[in-house]
């Protein structure tokens, strides 16, 4: 395993802490600041569109910049926006620090799945790209939980000083260990990495993770509310609760990106379907303690085993230029978030509950599985008229420095 990895995930689980952590001190960080619940959900849906911006912004501008530098520079962005979320004096300045926090996010997982595909040989890049994002399965694992622990003990401001040290950390590990040249094959600048926008595939694989993430994000968005409003849990047992959804996660991961390297479009396929049957099975069994804990460490597994094969398909199908694609399709990601939180907090704000959101989720789950369907059969009839056959679109490779 390279050790270029291993930065990558460092990386990533800062990345993932800042993103998630906050679901677990929704209520904390609310009641602070004297704003209810869907205010406090624009600290979530706040985030997520700034991840858009800066997937699309910021990956364009270091179109010309070594990826090596343009990953450091994006983790120096990351620090200062977790030290002005921990120094807010009120809520517009704390979703200021998140809003910069997030600018980051996109390029950095849109360069670094490049950069990580480009370590390795062709047949691993799925799962090398499952090993970067395992950062923010293992975010999940441990530092939400523990993330969510500590602000409840010492104050929800204490998490973010302790994000904003890994970020220093991250920020040293990327520096040492991250080769320097890994694809820097230039795709002639910005007007090559557009291109890739022509492809059809690229906006069906776009449409598929905005509908497929953001119907698992949704749900999460509001679980905290879910797990103790509806399951009955006390507020001290989320974080606990926390870690069996991290898990579900990192096994996801580990297995969507096994799936992923044999073949894409029936890998998500599949897993679609069966998160769609288990956002809906989780709204109607939330109710009963044990019910919500499968579906908690189910809706993990299944939702970020997707994330392996959404990311491959769109470097697959953007392969002679993946930059500018790769971190689109990480805005789509949280774009995908931002939508399901935000029809998540109009279902409950209109009364119907806080498995509503879960309902939402699996009405974009559906919509994502149609998407890919229609991608797959339209990619085979396209490929079979050039002569080639269908399964080469899943074999090919991105270019490796």
């Amino acid at each position: 395993m390279p050790a270029g990895l291993i930065a990558l995930a460092l990386g990533g689980f800062g990345i993932g802490l800042t993103e998630f952590v906050i679901a677990g001190l929704l209520p904390e960080v609310a009641a602070d600041f004297h704003v209810d619940e869907a205010a406090a959900g624009w600290l979530i849906s706040g985030y997520a569109l700034a991840v858009v911006v800066g997937a699309l912004v910021l990956t364009a501008a270091a179109t010309r910049v070594p990826r090596k530098a343009a990953l450091l520079g994006l983790m120096v962005l990351f620090i200062a926006g977790n030290l002005l979320s921990a120094l807010a004096p009120d809520y517009g300045i704390m979703l200021a620090g998140r809003v910069v926090a997030a600018l980051c996010h996109g390029a950095f997982f849109g360069i670094g799945s490049v950069v990580a595909a480009g370590l390795v040989a062709p047949e691993k890049q799925a799962r090398a790209i499952a090993l970067m994002f395992t950062g923010l399965t293992a975010a999940n694992v441990l530092g939400v939980p523990f993330g969510t622990l500590l602000g409840q003990a010492l104050g929800w401001r204490s998490t973010f000083w302790a994000i904003t040290a890994i970020g220093v950390v991250a920020l040293i590990g990327v520096a040492v260990l991250v080769p320097s040249g890994v694809g820097e094959r230039s795709q002639g600048g910005l007007r090559g990495e557009l291109s890739a926008f022509r492809s059809g595939q690229v906006w069906l694989s776009l449409a598929a993770t905005v509908l497929g993430f953001g119907g698992m994000f949704g749900a999460f968005t509001y679980i905290a509310y879910t797990l103790t409003g509806v399951s009955g849990f006390a507020s001290g047992a989320v974080p606990w609760l926390l870690i069996l959804f991290g898990l579900g996660l990192f096994a996801g991961n580990w297995v969507g990106g096994r799936l992923a390297d044999r073949s894409i479009d029936r890998t998500l396929l599949w897993l679609l379907a069966a998160l769609a049957v288990v956002l809906a099975a989780f709204a109607l069994v939330a109710g009963l303690p044990v019910g919500a804990v499968i579906g908690l460490v189910l809706m993990g597994a299944f939702g970020f085993a997707t994330v392996p094969a959404l990311q491959l398909r769109v470097l697959s199908s953007a392969s002679h230029a993946p930059t500018l694609a790769s971190g689109a399709n990480i805005a789509a990601f949280n774009l995908g978030n931002a939508l399901g939180a935000w029809i998540g907090g109009l279902t409950i704000a209109a009364g119907l509950g806080y498995t509503s959101p879960l309902w939402v989720g699996a009405a974009m789950t559906v919509g994502a599985v149609i998407v890919v369907a229609v991608a797959a059969v339209t990619d085979g009839r396209r490929r079979s008229r050039a002569g080639r056959p269908a399964e080469a679109a899943e074999e090919a490779a991105l270019p490796v420095p």
